[in-house]
């Protein structure tokens, strides 16, 4: 049977400074994982398959809304808790952490900030408890990095809105009860909808054949005329900062997320270069060997380091988007890396089920790409501190 042998690295001894709520609520999660993730998804993986029985289990440890009020259904924690959190999940597979950054991030949080309190008390409660699941409409078949070219779009019918258009690589979308989808109105203000499942003209094509996040669902949204309430417009936003506000929050966990995966890693490069033995010894006894998990650990070291501070900031709501671009872009890039330096560490063994890191390089290069691609967040940070806008 499957044994997790994970041993968190620290080498700066970041876990002096967390509180005891933060050390069990890790805890708690990293139990979980062990127990109930880490067992199962290699098998899910290959079977290209969302393990949905694991879907209680993350509402029960608080990875769905964890920083949503109590009185919505959420567990009212610190955005250091979801980083955690959110670590723990990446540290076993990119594609479970997804599910829960898009229920939170993506579903449950702009309901909470741009709702009406008719909206959050009918949906929050259940999305929290994994009752619901729900999934995040952005990006198009045409739009990806600018967004606002949407053509989805909808117009005034008495109490509804007819809504046209399709959305493209959703994570959830194949079994999301509700989607919070972004179209444009009749004076081309982009707006957000709770689309749910069932009303006439809604599907979800699945999507098939990935290389990458094997055991998260992904697919697409399609609106053929499909008739919304307007109760179930987002009233308290207009515009893109809506979806953006909502992409902010995400990259948020994704920049603490993406370090669980390279730990991960970087955890099993380290034992088994210990084990591994050559010419006699064990390959960590070699200098070039060395030199990679050397690398690996002060490049994870840094990063744990920036989303620490990151997480301070968000606390005070003094965090801002183009410092949230940096930490995603680099903490992917750092696992991209370390995952890369530590296949070649395991050799031919690197490339089997038997070990994590193959499937951890392989759902990297979606996350690279996913929430704003490696090339968008530097533009970020370059306009940021130039003050010139170099997207257009």
């Amino acid at each position: 049977m499957y044994k997790d042998q994970y041993q968190h690295p620290d080498y700066y001894l970041l876990d002096e400074f967390l509180t005891d709520e933060h050390k069990l609520i890790r805890d708690t999660a990293r139990a979980w994982v062990k127990e109930n993730c880490s067992p199962v998804i290699e098998d899910y993986a290959q079977r290209a398959e969302f393990p949905k029985h694991l879907i209680p289990g993350l509402a029960e440890i608080g990875a769905f809304g964890p920083t949503i009020p109590v009185e919505y259904g959420g567990a009212g924690l610190d955005y250091i808790s979801y980083g955690i959190i959110m670590q723990e999940l990446e540290r076993c597979d990119s594609g479970i952490r997804s599910t829960a950054s898009v229920q939170g991030s993506l579903v449950m949080y702009p309901i909470y900030a741009f709702g009406s309190e008719a909206q959050k008390k009918k949906y929050l409660p259940k999305l929290a408890k994994g009752e619901l699941i729900g999934c995040f409409g952005l990006t198009e078949p045409d739009h990806g990095s600018d967004p606002s070219s949407m053509i989805t779009h909808f117009k005034e019918h008495g109490d509804h809105v007819i809504l046209n258009g399709a959305k493209m690589w959703i994570s959830n979308s194949p079994f999301a009860d509700i989607a919070v989808v972004w179209a444009k109105d009749e004076q081309g203000d982009i707006r957000g909808l709770i689309v749910e499942r069932g009303m006439p003209g809604f599907t979800t094509p699945e999507t098939h054949g990935k290389w990458s996040l094997r055991a998260s669902a992904t697919g697409e949204l399609v609106f053929d005329n499909v008739k919304v309430p307007k109760e179930n417009i987002l009233p308290n936003v207009k515009g893109l900062k809506g979806p953006l506000s909502c992409l902010s929050s995400a990259r948020y966990g994704i920049a603490w997320g993406a370090l669980g995966a390279a730990m991960d890693c970087y955890d099993s490069a380290l034992r088994y270069s210990q084990q591994r033995i050559q010419f006699g010894k064990p390959i960590g006894g070699f200098q070039l060997t060395q030199k990679k998990l050397a690398e690996m650990i002060t490049e994870i070291t840094k990063g744990q380091l920036l989303v620490w501070r990151l997480g301070l900031l968000k606390n005070e709501n003094r965090a801002t988007p183009a410092q949230i671009s940096m930490a995603k872009r680099n903490s992917v890039e750092t696992a991209l890396n370390v995952s890369r330096e530590a296949r070649q560490i395991h050799g031919g063994m690197g490339i089997t089920g038997e070990y994590s890191i193959m499937r951890h390089m392989m759902n990297l290069e979606s996350v690279v790409t996913y929430e704003g691609t490696h090339d968008i967040h530097l533009l970020i940070t370059g306009m940021d501190i130039t003050g010139i806008n170099a997207f257009k």
